[in-house]
C-alpha cells in the first residue's frame, strides 16, 4: 500500500530531554478500527565542548591530570579514548556508571624541552 503525502498526518512532537543519553518512548494512535504503535528511540548528544590543558613540567618528569566525566545520562557509558600527540598516554577505554563521575588519567610525559 503507497500513500501519496497528501494522505498522510503530520504528529508534531516536542522532547525537551534534560540530559544527553538514550530516550525510548511509545505512541499509539487508536481509531475504532486500528490501533498502531510507533516505538521512538531518541538520542541526544551533548553539544561539543573543547578544553585545553597546559602542562607545566621539567622534561623527562611525568605529569598526570585527572579529567573528570560525569555520566548524567540513564545508561552506564564505555568510552574510547584517541590520544594524539607525542608524550600524551591513557587508558584507551573508560567506563562510567550511570550517575556517576569517573577520572580519566591522562598522563604526559615529555621527552624533550617543548
Amino acid at each position: 500500500l503507497f500513500l501519496d503525502r497528501s494522505d498522510g498526518v503530520e504528529l508534531p512532537i516536542k522532547f525537551i530531554p534534560q540530559y544527553a543519553g538514550c530516550y525510548h518512548c511509545q505512541i499509539i494512535l487508536k481509531s475504532s478500527c486500528d490501533v498502531r504503535v510507533y516505538e521512538i528511540e531518541c538520542v541526544v548528544n551533548t553539544d561539543n565542548t573543547e578544553a585545553e590543558l597546559e602542562f607545566l613540567t621539567p622534561a623527562y618528569q611525568t605529569v598526570i591530570q585527572n579529567i573528570p566525566i560525569h555520566n548524567m545520562s540513564i545508561q552506564d557509558w564505555k568510552l574510547e579514548a584517541i590520544l594524539e600527540g607525542q608524550g600524551f598516554d591513557g587508558p584507551p577505554v573508560i567506563n562510567v556508571g550511570v550517575g556517576e563521575t569517573a577520572l580519566y588519567p591522562l598522563m604526559f610525559k615529555p621527552i624533550a624541552e617543548c
